[in-house]
């Protein structure tokens, strides 16, 4: 039997994998909040996740690409982020970036790293640049790992990975607010993602980490609320896929 990997939620669209020996973070988002937007009480303590190998950004908006907190990084690690994205970050003084258009795959270490379509806004609002929204596969020794990144369901998700090879999904179930807005998964749609994905395991990302400012001490339902809606509606589906509910800074193993 392979040696157990490990991925641990770290809040919003932040997860750490461990594969193969490397340390792969995904949208990193390490400081107590970004722009107007601050961590739940609950959320993880992020210091000890600075010093990842690889980090994956999967689109340009503020809760996704937080500048502070890729300074905070290690500065030789590699940063993968979406085609367009590339001259923007080296104008920002970050070093060792590559970039990827869905399709296209890199290979760091052990790991192959893939970017996939997101049905998802690219734009770094107000007036910031503008590239591609994307999501990854990562592929290391007989791991294969999906991040949605921010995304709507799409068609194509049923051909990302050939049926029974997909071990771990990362599917954002909800956001920030009481409301979300175009290309987002709410946990009905995400269950519907992960029957077209069919991984061994579910991990629901995107909730209970971020609120407005003023509201992120509030009990709001809506911060706690979708990952559970989501597993309800994976179970009502019928679907032979372990969901993992993680609080963040849960470490958890998976054995591909």
């Amino acid at each position: 039997m392979a040696s157990p990997e490990h991925l641990t939620f770290l809040g919003h669209a932040t997860v750490l994998l461990e594969v193969e020996g490397l340390r792969v973070i995904t949208d990193p988002v390490l400081r107590p909040g970004a722009t107007f937007l601050r961590r739940v009480p609950h959320a993880a303590d992020l210091r000890g996740y600075t010093d990842a190998d690889i980090v994956l950004i999967s689109h340009l908006h503020h809760d996704h690409l937080d500048l502070p907190s890729l300074r905070m990084m290690r500065g030789d690690c590699v940063k993968v982020v979406p085609k367009g994205a590339a001259q923007w970050m080296r104008s920002k003084g970050f070093h060792h970036v590559i970039e990827l258009a869905p399709g296209e795959t890199v290979t760091l270490g052990a790991a192959e790293v893939t970017a996939t379509f997101a049905d998802h806004s690219g734009r770094r609002e107000p007036l910031g640049p503008t590239a591609l929204a994307v999501g990854y596969l990562v592929s290391a020794g007989e791991s294969l790992v999906y991040f949605a990144g921010d995304t709507d369901l799409f068609p194509g998700m049923k051909e990302l990975a050939p049926p029974g090879s997909l071990d771990v999904a990362l599917i954002p179930v909800w956001g920030w607010g009481l409301n979300l807005g175009a290309g987002h998964l709410n946990p009905t749609s995400a269950a519907k993602a992960v029957e077209l994905l069919q991984p061994r395991y579910a991990v629901p990302i995107h909730w209970g980490t971020l609120s407005p400012a003023g509201m992120h001490r509030l009990p709001l339902s809506r911060v706690y609320d979708p990952p559970h809606e989501f597993a309800q509606a994976v179970g009502e589906l019928g679907l032979d896929v372990e969901v993992l509910i993680t609080m963040p800074g849960q470490r958890v193993a998976f054995v591909p």
